[in-house]
């Protein structure tokens, strides 16, 4: 009866056939009107675009928020523990409102001793005036010595000048016993605050921070490039999210001189002429400014790569039909595109698809070479 199992041979006729097929899938990926070998297995397939140059859209949109252009950090001026709290984040407080009090039993004692204080040296000086006309009449009629009335003058002044202490440390220990109570001495909003009752803080440790009552701005972080090219007219729309029906307009106020180097992002504050209601602290707004129209290379993201630490693409070389990267400087970020100031001339084409298998020198094969407008 004969075997069902497979002999050797047909076992070595179907790997054959195997690796056949592979070579051809192969063969037909790489174009040979490139110049690719077909039996190169090292090809990569990509997808290629020509760079050419397009206008630029002269108006940029970025999202920010509203935020406060003065804020307060608020301390105690003396050391102490937290007796009560009086504010919660949020709330609107006045120039003079108490926000928070210590304990004031150690400022308490030490006005106490000196009203003690005050009182001694005025009882002095009532004592040391009664001697000073004592010995002035006895003078006057002869029946007292210059030194005694000297004595006596003498000191009526010491006394005298011992009030005037007294009263000056007791007025130093009111004003210490008036920072018992915490006030901001600004009107605002409290933006937060970082202290307990029962906390011992110490002095000038910030315990609030307070948006000041005022102008407002609104702070967009907008890409590295945009600061270089400021809006023709100084001026940026300002547009609430939740309603777009409220707008405002702006000026640049301030620009950051350094970049976040977490987003690779610049901070700028747009000063508002004049602020809507609704759009209080934190809202939500939009930013629109219309910049000078210009043309740019516009590429894909998926285009982008980054080499030496820095953006780049790679160029496809149509003669040879490798690749290369090349570093570019971006002008610009958009929805889905990158617009490059440089690196990029028109003509030349630029991988879109499959950059994440290259390498310098890599040999790679078009795919649809004809619809991508690759020139054979």
């Amino acid at each position: 009866m004969p075997s069902s199992r497979p002999t050797r041979g047909s076992g070595n006729r179907a790997a054959a056939l195997a690796v056949a097929l592979l070579c051809s899938s192969v063969a037909r990926a790489a174009s040979p009107d490139a110049g690719h070998d077909p039996n190169d297995t090292s090809i990569v397939l990509v997808r290629v675009v020509e760079a050419q140059r397009t206008a630029v859209a002269a108006d940029v949109v970025f999202t920010g928020d509203i935020q406060a252009q003065a804020q307060t950090s608020v301390a105690f001026r003396i050391n102490g523990k937290i007796a009560r709290r009086l504010v919660e984040v949020g709330d609107h407080v006045a120039a003079d409102q108490v926000l928070a009090t210590l304990d004031p039993q150690e400022q308490q004692a030490n006005l106490d001793n000196a009203k003690a204080a005050l009182v001694s040296a005025e009882a002095l000086l009532t004592q040391a005036k009664v001697g000073f006309r004592r010995q002035e009449q006895l003078l006057s009629s002869g029946y007292t010595t210059r030194p005694a009335y000297d004595q006596a003058e003498q000191q009526l002044r010491t006394t005298q000048a011992a009030v005037e202490s007294a009263k000056a440390q007791l007025g130093t220990t009111q004003e210490q016993f008036s920072y018992t109570e915490l006030r901001s001495g600004v009107a605002g909003v409290v933006l937060s605050r970082s202290f307990e009752t029962g906390q011992v803080v110490q002095a000038g440790q910030t315990v609030l921070v307070l948006a000041q009552d005022g102008a407002r701005d609104a702070v967009f972080n907008v890409y590295e490039a945009l600061p270089a090219n400021p809006p023709a007219d100084k001026t940026v729309t300002v547009v609430l999210q939740a309603d777009p029906r409220v707008t405002a307009t702006g000026t640049v106020r301030e620009i950051s001189p350094s970049v976040d180097q977490a987003s690779g992002t610049v901070r700028i504050k747009i000063g508002l002429a004049d602020t809507p209601p609704q759009m209080a602290l934190g809202s939500v707004v939009i930013g629109k400014g219309r910049f000078k129209a210009g043309e740019a290379v516009i590429l894909p993201w998926s285009a982008l790569y980054r080499w030496e630490n820095k953006p780049a693409v790679w160029i496809y070389d149509r003669q040879s039909g490798t690749v290369s990267p090349r570093i570019v400087t971006i002008d610009r970020y958009t929805f889905d595109t990158i617009a490059l100031a440089s690196g990029v001339e028109p003509g030349e084409s630029v991988v879109t698809a499959g950059i994440q298998f290259l390498r310098p020198g890599q040999s790679v094969a078009v795919a649809d070479a004809k619809a991508e407008g690759i020139a054979k």
